[in-house]
């Protein structure tokens, strides 16, 4: 009895061996044309960052090549120590956080307004989105040139039609005024995205809610709210990673002053490679920074992913 069990599995394995083979050629097939794709993501993301890995173990500036030698972990045991830096992490942690939940907020309440129908409603939604459009560069010298200037700004000359003396914005309020020009320039993002859901939402279910009585108040939070959370959360996701890389409006609007006031990790990260020729320690930043983002966006890509299964 256990012969004919043996021959019968060594049967049943001779048969499975192609079935297998076959099935893997079939994976290699379907894999083989993402793999130049694959190969050209390695050479130019991995690669440069092992290689930033191993400049933030040496002791290198280029004001003096010759003092260039391993140092192992001290470039990052000096940057933590480094009360700049911890200011400029604080200031992206700011500005980030600033930027995208009031962005999100006002395009909330604009998609809110655009969902409706009334007459001019195209001319509006491409006025608005208009913003987002438009270079960070040319952005950032509009509000520094145009709206903030202390001398010839409209905003000045707008608080000074009430009586309010000019501020030099940009030198007293350097951290709001470029949470301002990023606010102007991201929240078009955030309402497309909110403006989408909400002409997604399942008309039968607004409907329902008007027959049983439901205000408005009711609906947005009990059905509006809930269908709305995965677009806030994307949008939350996608305008957190792109806001705390900015260097443009810190670089054009204030350079970092006063002083290092508004000096974000980006641009700090700029200062200590380009200006100070330390690229030991800039190295050692920008790994941290870069650990510090994956970690920060793995984390939320989680919690969208898992509110998409629930959804599902």
């Amino acid at each position: 009895m256990t012969t004919l069990v043996e021959r019968h599995n060594a049967a049943q394995g001779r048969r499975s061996e192609p079935d297998v083979a076959a099935v893997r050629a079939e994976a290699w097939r379907r894999r083989a044309p993402l793999l130049p794709a694959l190969i050209f993501m390695v050479i130019v993301t991995q690669v440069p960052f092992l290689v930033t890995i191993w400049y933030s173990m040496r002791s290198w500036n280029l004001l003096r090549p010759d003092g260039d030698r391993f140092v192992g972990l001290q470039n990052y045991v000096d940057i933590f120590a480094d009360s700049v830096f911890r200011g400029a992490a604080l200031n992206s942690v700011l500005i980030t956080l600033s930027c995208v939940l009031v962005a999100m907020l006002i395009g909330i309440g604009l998609a809110l307004l655009l969902d409706r129908p009334f007459r001019g409603r195209g001319v509006a939604r491409t006025l608005l989105i208009t913003p987002f459009l438009i270079m960070p560069v040319a952005g950032s010298m509009i509000w520094a040139v145009s709206m903030l200037n202390p001398t010839y700004g409209l905003v000045n000359w707008a608080i000074g039609l009430v009586g309010i003396d000019p501020v030099d914005w940009t030198s007293t309020y350097p951290v709001l005024s470029i949470v301002i020009a990023l606010v102007w320039q991201w929240t078009p993002f955030m309402m497309l995205l909110v403006l989408a859901g909400l002409q997604a939402q399942p008309k039968d279910v607004l409907e329902a809610a008007q027959v049983d009585g439901a205000g408005w108040g009711r609906t947005f939070v009990s059905i509006t709210l809930p269908q709305l959370r995965r677009y806030i959360e994307l949008g939350v996701l996608l305008g957190a990673i792109y806001v705390v890389n900015t260097f443009d409006q810190i670089y054009l609007m204030t350079a970092g002053g006063p002083g290092t006031a508004s000096a974000n990790l980006p641009f700090y990260i700029y200062q200590r490679a380009f200006l100070g020729f330390d690229i030991g320690q800039a190295a050692a930043m920008g790994v941290v920074v870069v650990i510090a983002t994956i970690i920060v966006a793995t984390f939320a890509l989680r919690l969208i992913f898992r509110s998409f299964e629930q959804k599902d």
